[in-house]
């Protein structure tokens, strides 16, 4: 049995370069550089048919430990929840009172870059503790 090596995880969005910067912000992640013979991602979507223009973007993790991010447009917008959602690990290591501040300071921190502070679910006293989200386009995330 061959084992995986690279996972790419793909979001359905409205504004791809738009869900792709916000998750930079909250990750740490980077735009990859562009195709060879392309100055920058611009001049490369210039070169695209209109209908492609703007259609995809994607973010990395600058050290190759993350899963590339992929954001491709589509015509219909977010419906209900998802079925599979990023947990960022924001409070390991920590418990109690400690847990669910650490959640609230990176809560804080991503809401200017448009994410959406949605719920704290506490359980076993904070040890158990997530910051429910949503990234700039309604995706749902945890805090963990």
């Amino acid at each position: 049995m061959t084992s995986v090596k690279q996972v790419q995880i793909t979001f359905d969005c409205a504004e791809p370069e738009r869900v792709a910067r916000f998750w930079c912000a909250a990750l740490g992640y980077v735009v990859p550089p562009p195709p060879a013979g392309f100055a920058d991602w611009a001049d490369f979507d210039r070169a695209q048919p209109p209908e492609k223009r703007g259609a995809a973007f994607a973010c990395v993790d600058p050290t190759g430990a993350g899963p590339r991010l992929y954001f491709q447009r589509v015509p219909e917008g977010k419906v209900v929840k998802n079925r599979v959602h990023l947990d960022v690990r924001a409070g390991t290591g920590l418990t109690g009172q400690a847990r669910v501040a650490a959640l609230e300071a990176e809560c804080a921190r991503l809401i200017p870059h448009g994410a959406t502070r949605v719920q704290l679910l506490v359980a076993d006293g904070g040890n158990e503790s997530c910051l429910l989200m949503q990234d700039v386009e309604g995706n749902e995330f945890c805090l963990d």
